[in-house]
């Protein structure tokens, strides 16, 4: 299996065009970052987890041609902003887009995406199948996929594992009962905001509290704002088995 990271960034804390920070002025291709989302494939299928607002440029700047689900972590729009774009998707494959998310969500895209479910539809909008799910296990083609609940602030919002890799982003907490879907990783991905607390995010204290406490192999950061700071200056911090994401890094996973 491998991943890609498609975007490893963030609407929270997005500055001016004439920001000074350093980040912002960085030449730095790894502080460079499109809204948080990843690719995981093998050589039977591949799915996309969160479509931001960034994904058609994600789609054509990876050069992916074909696509077999979407996994929506909420609905917040930088995570959902993007998926009208399945419409190209649609016109290649010659089918309706798989997208699973919680009821919840599910409701939010009909309301945002209204145009594409009405009896009569305009030429050319997007086709989605809409398919909700649980806290439950659930499979995406020969993938058996489980479900991590978290709490962003007082919202629900879904990890996903996929065997021995998870992915789990804008998380601020996670119970002890979620916690142990997480034991036995070779990957966890998962969101650290900034080095100062957020009230709805992990920060990087509290990403790496959770990597060490579930004892993942290795570890990934993504959902990174401009607050976090220099990739470069970041990475020297991190124990040895964590890593900055970075837009298109790719990981394959045994």
């Amino acid at each position: 299996m491998q991943i890609t990271f498609l975007g490893t960034g963030t609407s929270q804390g997005v500055p001016v065009i004439a920001c000074p920070c350093k980040v912002c002025a960085s030449k730095n291709p790894h502080d460079k970052r499109l809204r948080s989302s990843i690719l995981v494939k093998d050589n039977e299928q591949q799915i996309v987890i969160d479509t931001g607002p960034d994904f058609r440029q994600q789609m054509l700047s990876n050069h992916i041609l074909t696509l077999d689900a979407v996994l929506l972590t909420h609905a917040h729009k930088d995570h959902v902003g993007g998926l009208d774009d399945v419409r190209a998707f649609n016109y290649v494959q010659k089918r309706p887009m798989d997208v699973y998310a919680l009821p919840e969500v599910l409701k939010s895209i009909k309301k945002e995406y209204s145009y594409a479910f009405t009896k009569i539809k305009y030429p050319g909008v997007p086709k989605i199948n809409l398919l909700p799910i649980k806290n439950n296990a659930f499979d995406v083609g020969h993938w058996k996929i489980i479900p991590i609940e978290a709490m962003h602030y007082e919202l629900k919002v879904l990890g996903f594992r996929i065997n021995d890799f998870c992915y789990i982003t804008d998380a601020s907490y996670i119970s002890d009962k979620e916690k142990e879907k997480l034991k036995g990783l070779k990957v966890l991905i998962v969101n650290a905001l900034r080095i100062e607390h957020h009230y709805s995010h992990f920060n990087l204290e509290q990403a790496l509290a959770l990597i060490k406490e579930v004892k993942a192999e290795t570890a990934y950061l993504t959902h990174i704002s401009h607050m976090m700071g220099l990739n470069a200056e970041v990475e020297k911090t991190l124990p040895a088995n964590v890593f900055l994401g970075y837009d298109g890094l790719r990981i394959k996973i045994d």
